[in-house]
């Protein structure tokens, strides 16, 4: 990610850090896994709105915390702290996006596609800056 970022146009290089790039493809990564086991649960399964979403979720999520603790952030910190963090990170997230966001916006009438997609663009911000200045801090955004 380090050799990605030095490359890229218009002064951005000074701007964006190499974990952001990580983040943003191991999240949209998880993400887009994410969205396809929403569906399944959701349109094929008939799962409620609020359960599809949630096990969607956590799923989706414990694996972004296994990529990117490993291949972006590289944290060699004890994993047991950052886990429970994380923990409450998400917890915190999926209580004011998930279920607040995504399932108001649903509620509200919205497609739950495009619930999810606004609810996950309000928790790519807040996971990063969690993930980088209080999770894997041990790291300084490498």
């Amino acid at each position: 990610m380090e050799a990605v970022t030095r490359r890229l146009p218009f002064g951005l290089s000074r701007v964006v850090a190499p974990s952001l790039l990580g983040f943003a493809l191991i999240n949209g990564s998880t993400f887009a896994f994410d969205l396809l086991l929403l569906t399944l649960f959701r349109s094929v399964l008939h799962w409620p709105v609020p359960v599809a979403f949630t096990v969607a979720y956590l799923i989706a999520f414990a694996l972004s915390f296994v990529l990117n603790r490993a291949l972006n952030f590289r944290s060699h910190a004890p994993v047991g702290p950052q886990a429970a963090l994380y923990a409450l990170a998400i917890l915190i997230n999926y209580l004011a996006f998930i279920l607040g966001l995504g399932s108001g916006l649903a509620a509200l009438g919205t497609q739950y596609h495009v619930s999810r997609l606004v609810a996950g663009l309000c928790e790519a911000v807040y996971m990063y800056s969690v993930m980088r200045w209080v999770i894997f801090r041990d790291t300084d955004g490498r």
